[in-house]
């Protein structure tokens, strides 16, 4: 939880710009006890309605949620549902000054109805759209471009929100990507479904979910294998630096151009609602990188303010708190402690900056049983900070040979990651630790008690800076091949 904490402490309160669809959400709530004797629909009694910011001005208004600035750049109709989205933007405290008010096209409006029955969870039973989805006027686009030159300066990232309204015409989207990267100001799009990607291109991040990926890459995605496939894919063809690929209850995909990829699984939920998702998704994300914050970093936070959000029925405004609130409901702050080597070396040099002590031990914890948490709860006691690595399947593979490992590197690390006393988890692919150990400088290298300490691989690094290989005590008699399926995951 201290890493999560040191995160969210480092948001602070950047300013983002938002561009894209504004939408006004209406829920109209009610009992569905009956069906109509007029005919086989439902009657909905209704007892309230809500309204609520939508599209673009959802994200807008969750990145307010979670204490960021934000402004607002879109097209609204010159009708009462444009002069109730003018009030929601005002009273949530989004600079609305980029809003073009027309007469020309109304206000997107989507009406959703929800019934409760028989004392159950309520669900959206209708939804009912009010729209106009063709391209903006030229006088608009021009308009919208000239305010998007104008607010980014001053700003630290910028998000499309894309509802395929007619707004994020390709000409205003090349502008906005365009200027945004000559500022060297992020920019994170969350696509349309079923249009052409190459209006995004040059995109910082794109935030397509599975059926987007699959209509721009022509791939389907079984798998979050799949995913990382189709990712690469997208990043290569439309120039973007990375795409993270949203993959409902198998969390997220991330892939970056000419380094590595990564899936980051999500936890079980009870989902009311999969609306907003998304917003979510692209909001948290859009606030880490303007904070500076890293990708390999975002995409946990972002993964926990989903899963909360769905949790919610509608789209409703995610705080720090909440995501807080939703690692430490699990053990699960544990993808937080999944780390690459290259975010590892910097988070260890902070470390030795602040005068904490890092132990390291490594091993291919190929189906995970005592041995190994007696292990790794005796070697967190030795220093402030416990670093494991994990080696990589092929490595396990060279080593151990064929039907080794059981267990994928993934999931060896995530079940490692899980431990309360284990910090950072990192997978490593080389068969000997000693670019790591280079890296890392650790003040202790830990194995256990059944080596001999002469003999461990690395120690000769180790020494070289002053640092020292220690071993701890081994649990006899127990060992892999004493539990061949331990936790094993299919």
């Amino acid at each position: 939880m201290d890493k999560l904490s040191a995160i969210l402490e480092r948001l602070g309160q950047p300013q983002l710009g938002v561009l894209g669809d504004v939408i006004l959400d209406r829920y109209t709530w009610g009992d569905a006890e009956r069906v109509s004797p007029e005919a086989p629909v439902i009657v909905l009694n209704v007892s309230e309605q809500e309204e609520r910011l939508g599209g673009a001005a959802s994200v807008a208004s969750l990145l307010r949620s979670l204490d960021a600035s934000a402004f607002l750049v879109g097209v609204s109709g010159m009708d009462k549902h444009g002069e109730r989205i003018r009030e929601l933007l005002s009273e949530t405290g989004i600079d609305n000054d980029g809003v073009l008010f027309c007469d020309d096209r109304p206000t997107t409006m989507k009406e959703r109805f929800i019934g409760l029955a028989a004392s159950r969870h309520p669900h959206q039973i209708l939804r009912v759209d009010h729209e106009v989805c063709g391209p903006i006027s030229l006088e608009a686009e021009t308009h919208l471009a000239e305010e998007i030159e104008r607010r980014l300066e001053g700003c630290q990232g910028f998000i499309v929100s894309d509802y395929a309204k007619g707004v994020c015409t390709p000409a205003l989207l090349t502008h906005a990507i365009n200027s945004a990267r000559r500022r060297n100001i992020p920019t994170i799009v969350d696509p349309a479904p079923g249009v052409d990607f190459d209006r995004y291109r040059g995109a910082s991040i794109l935030t397509p979910n599975r059926r987007e990926a699959e209509q721009a890459s022509g791939e389907r995605i079984m798998s979050p294998r799949d995913a990382l496939n189709v990712g690469r894919t997208l990043c290569e063809r439309y120039q973007v630096e990375a795409v993270a690929i949203t993959l409902d209850r198998d969390g997220i995909a991330l892939i970056r151009r000419g380094k590595e990829s990564r899936h980051f699984p999500t936890l079980p939920r009870e989902v009311y609602d999969v609306t907003g998702a998304g917003d979510t998704v692209v909001a948290v994300i859009g606030l880490c990188l303007a904070a500076g914050i890293s990708l390999l970093e975002s995409i946990p936070l972002s993964n926990l303010a989903a899963g909360r959000q769905v949790e919610k029925l509608g789209v409703v405004g995610i705080r720090r708190q909440d995501i807080s609130a939703a690692a430490r409901s699990s053990t699960r702050g544990s993808a937080l402690k999944l780390v690459e080597f290259e975010q590892l070396a910097a988070l260890a040099k902070s470390y030795r900056v602040a005068g904490r002590k890092i132990v390291l031990t490594n091993g291919s914890f190929d189906s995970l049983h005592i041995g190994h948490v007696t292990h790794l709860q005796q070697a967190s006691q030795l220093a402030d900070v416990l670093i494991v690595a994990v080696s990589g399947d092929s490595s396990v593979t060279r080593i151990k040979g064929a039907g080794r490992p059981v267990v994928s590197a993934l999931h060896r690390a995530g079940m490692i990651a899980a431990l309360e006393c284990v910090d950072y988890v990192v997978i490593l692919e080389e068969d000997t630790p000693h670019a790591l150990l280079h890296a890392i400088r650790p003040d202790l290298l830990v194995k256990g008690g059944a080596h001999d300490a002469n003999e461990v691989v690395g120690k000769d690094i180790v020494e070289s800076y002053g640092g020292r290989v220690q071993m701890i005590n081994h649990v006899e008699d127990v060992s892999t091949i004493d539990y061949p399926n331990a936790l094993h995951v299919p």
